[in-house]
């Protein structure tokens, strides 16, 4: 069976993970408990669960001792786009779809439920005595990771980075959980070589940037009813993307030569490493 025949599967674990750990809707604080999981839950591509259940599957780790680290990182990746799309930040009406979370409640309800999302992630993986992965989930998301990569975007507004700047920027506010949701796969298997693990996070690296550099595409000449986000955001509130600096053509070029790197990271890994190769595959086509 190829990966795309498990990808369900895994997205099906992953939201059942979360839903059992979420508050239930109706427990005080009511309306907080219900912006987390309108937040969390029933959509998504739910990339980053699927890069840490892949990583198990080329180590060779049982998905069910990983649903903790899946569904933590999730969580963090909730809380960080109800963050983004307030209006203090990207100002954004529109997500997966729907109403984000400050338009379908309250900004003030918003910034609580992003604060709680990322306090329960941490909780979820402190309560496998997960420490290690506590730890480096709390720096992938914090000032030296996604937290200090989106200041950096911000600080850029109206201004045109060199690539260096651009590539470090998004190598902190995306990269940095990116390549969190495959350590952690990794930080669960035991005895695995320090050049595996190397050569793993420099897959996360490289496909970070990928992902990245895609979505900057997708915000150029994707369609907003595909996205399930408003389109055209970046030039809007006058982003440095990859597009803006190098054209779309040289964007598409960029975004191949990051997805070459990131397979030949995984040399190491022989045929074991074809579930994160599709998934490399498909954070370069996706069309949303």
């Amino acid at each position: 069976m190829d990966f795309s025949d498990r990808v369900g599967e895994y997205q099906a674990r992953v939201e059942a993970a979360m839903d059992r750990w979420l508050p239930d809707p109706d427990v005080s604080p009511a309306r907080l408990h219900q912006a987390m999981r309108y937040a969390v839950l029933g959509g998504g591509k739910r990339v980053r669960p699927l890069l840490i259940y892949a990583t198990g599957e080329t180590l060779g780790i049982p998905a069910a001792q990983l649903d903790s680290a899946a569904a933590a990182v999730e969580m963090i990746h909730a809380y960080s786009l109800i963050h983004d799309d307030l209006p203090a930040m990207d100002d954004d009406d529109l997500r997966r779809g729907r109403p984000t979370c400050h338009r379908a409640y309250d900004e003030a309800t918003a910034i609580l439920a992003g604060d709680a999302l990322q306090a329960l992630a941490l909780e979820v993986l402190a309560a496998d005595a997960h420490l290690t992965m506590v730890g480096l989930l709390a720096r992938a998301s914090g000032s030296r990771g996604m937290a200090g990569g989106q200041a950096l975007d911000l600080d850029a507004e109206g201004q045109l980075l060199t690539l260096e700047e651009l590539e470090a920027v998004h190598a902190l506010k995306t990269g940095a959980l990116i390549v969190a949701s495959v350590l952690l796969a990794a930080d669960a298997a035991a005895d695995l070589a320090p050049e595996h693990r190397d050569a793993l996070a420099r897959f996360g690296t490289a496909i970070g940037l990928a992902f990245q550099i895609r979505d900057d595409i997708l915000d150029v000449e994707g369609d907003t009813a595909v996205l399930g986000k408003q389109q055209g955001a970046d030039a809007r509130l006058a982003k440095s993307t990859f597009p803006a600096l190098l054209g779309l053509d040289g964007a598409k070029r960029r975004v191949e030569e990051a997805k070459a790197d990131a397979l030949a990271a995984l040399a190491p890994f022989g045929d074991d490493a074809e579930p994160l190769r599709w998934l490399a595959s498909y954070i370069v086509d996706r069309n949303h």
